[in-house]
């Protein structure tokens, strides 16, 4: 019998990153769909934007300004959590406690988010 994390993640995977997840096998993905989105970013208490704010601070802080901080840029920008200038505060502001170095690629890859956006 299900206890309904399967679908409630498959929901909180659409709302966060606005796309399903068609097929899910294996742990890590169970564990990701099942434990992560459907009960850590299922938690009352903080919205969307709060979590992306949070996720955001802290893949910048451990250096982790690869795929999966773009795939949260992307996200925040097409579902409305973030604009532009949100995220440019963002990089003002995590810049001066994670460094210049992590603040400057954040930078770059948010501006370039951007200029794509306004291309399309």
């Amino acid at each position: 019998m299900s206890d309904g994390r399967r679908e409630r993640g498959l929901e909180w995977m659409r709302t966060v990153y606005g796309w399903d997840v068609s097929t899910v096998a294996g742990d890590f993905v169970e564990l990701t769909v099942d434990h992560l989105f459907g009960d850590v970013w299922a938690r009352e208490g903080l919205s969307v934007r709060d979590r992306r704010l949070l996720l955001l601070g802290v893949l910048v802080g451990a250096g982790g300004l690869d795929d999966v901080i773009g795939l949260q840029l992307d996200s925040a920008l097409a579902q409305g959590d973030l604009s532009g200038e949100d995220l440019r505060e963002v990089v003002i502001f995590l810049t001066h406690y994670a460094g210049w170095p992590k603040g400057a690629k954040l930078n770059s890859q948010v501006e370039e988010r951007l200029a794509r956006r306004e291309g399309s």
